[in-house]
């Protein structure tokens, strides 16, 4: 099945509404928004507007979903390379009635069964998703959304994972009464998306758009803090050193043309406090924060703990 690549632009983001992310995703934001808040470029703060806001690696959206509940965006551009992210920001953008419907239909079904019911219903409906991702042509977005939402909101741990072949590969987790269908969250987010050009893309693709009038927001798949940790398994192709160096050169490219740049990134220094990949990649023109995080995407409970992460930005705090 084919993802539209882009997406027509609508109104400006509403100034109201709670939107929150509808997804559990690895490296999330959420908990570290009390921290980057304090960093976001003084203009932007002082008239709590942003005309051009990019984010190209948009995943869960924590941060967009935060800054659209705080700030006026007059337009939005979510960028992500994985399509089936792209593929349920836009079905809740323009079809939330109906994916609400279908995904009502999942929750009963699933919360009327006992334990190893709801396993069997759990892995044929990963069967079905599966087999929709292999499809080519078709209609079926709000379906594959709907199975997309489902399964992370029942797998183990709330992973999104695909194997080589590029399918998803979690098991079943084990929760007692799931909110599969969060309906208020939804119409929120519906809400919160009518600003937004949704595109499956490149993160270098936002030099097309962006001005001096932007902020964009860069959080990439981490560098790995250890030899055995990395979020490869969400996206197929990975992201290598090299592709972490091509993203510092679109933040110079970014730099050039006057737009604010954050970027998010674990700190290497977790594990070997004589690596300064990031320090030395981004020693002049930007200034690097490190902040207390929580890893908690993690197979084993024993590994989930306090790590710091870094947060580059191109701009000084104070005029």
């Amino acid at each position: 099945m084919k993802v539209p690549i882009s997406s027509p632009l609508r109104g400006a983001c509403p100034a109201r509404h709670e939107a929150k992310p509808f997804l559990k995703w690895a490296g999330g934001k959420g908990q570290l928004i009390n921290q980057i808040k304090e960093f976001l470029p003084p203009e932007f703060v002082k008239t709590r507007r942003i005309e051009k806001y990019f984010e190209p690696f948009v995943g869960g959206g924590a941060v967009f979903f935060w800054l659209s509940r705080h700030y006026q965006i007059r337009k939005a551009h979510l960028y992500d390379i994985n399509p089936e992210i792209v593929t349920a920001y836009q079905t809740i953008r323009d079809s939330v009635h109906r994916l609400i419907k279908n995904l009502t239909s999942l929750e009963s079904e699933y919360l009327s069964l006992h334990k190893t019911a709801r396993e069997n219903f759990y892995y044929s409906k990963r069967e079905e998703y599966n087999a929709l991702l292999g499809k080519k042509g078709g209609n079926g977005f709000v379906r594959r959304t709907a199975l997309m939402i489902f399964l992370n909101k029942t797998c183990f741990n709330g992973l999104f994972r695909v194997n080589s072949r590029g399918l998803f590969n979690v098991p079943s987790g084990r929760y007692e009464n799931p909110t599969i269908c969060d309906v208020e969250n939804l119409l929120a987010v519906h809400a919160a998306l009518k600003c937004a050009e949704i595109e499956c893309r490149d993160f270098a693709h936002c030099l097309k758009k962006a001005d001096n009038q932007s902020l964009v927001y860069f959080d990439p798949p981490y560098r790995p803090i250890s030899k055995t940790a990395s979020f490869t398994g969400y996206i197929k192709n990975g992201f290598a050193d090299e592709e972490q160096i091509r993203l510092k050169g679109v933040c110079d490219e970014l730099t050039e043309i006057g737009a604010k740049v954050i970027l998010s990134n674990s700190d290497p220094q977790n594990i070997d406090p004589d690596d300064n990949f990031f320090d030395d990649l981004f020693k002049h023109n930007y200034k690097i924060k490190r902040l207390a995080a929580t890893r908690m995407i993690n197979c084993n409970a024993e590994r989930r703990g306090m790590i710091k992460e870094i947060l580059v930005r191109n701009y000084a705090l104070k005029d």
